[in-house]
């Protein structure tokens, strides 16, 4: 799937601290101090498609010169799936979302699933401040 529509953007800690949501209605909470709260907003993690979670944890941000970089880190392990040969195998660190403008809407946004598959994406929205 190609990004969702939307500018890349560059944005200061104050305009992520906001309740972003996805199209499920999942919520994903970004608090001026560095921590978070998800209610089973959707995530990428590796080639697992359409995983939702729920939890704590803390953000961060990294920027280029043209865009925003938002990583969460939940504070307890969720499982991925079952591997055999590692039947243990859970993630605390979903992929990163990027930050677009569209409009008066910012969206947070990361790739779901195989690439070669045409999985949605995971789109986060908040309205500009």
């Amino acid at each position: 799937m190609p990004p969702p529509e939307g500018e890349p953007v560059v944005l200061k800690p104050t305009a992520l601290a906001a309740t972003w949501t996805d199209a499920d209605g999942g919520t994903l909470i970004l608090k001026q101090d560095g921590t978070f709260v998800a209610d089973e907003v959707c995530v990428a993690v590796s080639w697992y498609d359409g995983l939702t979670w729920s939890g704590t944890g803390t953000w961060n941000q990294g920027s280029n010169k043209k865009q925003t970089f938002v990583g969460v880190s939940f504070d307890a392990d969720h499982p991925v799936g079952f591997d055999v040969d590692h039947p243990e195998t859970v993630e605390r660190e979903p992929a990163p979302y990027d930050a677009l403008r569209h409009g008066k809407v910012l969206k947070l946004w990361v790739a779901i699933g195989d690439p070669d598959d045409d999985y949605p994406n995971c789109v986060l929205t908040s309205p500009a401040r």
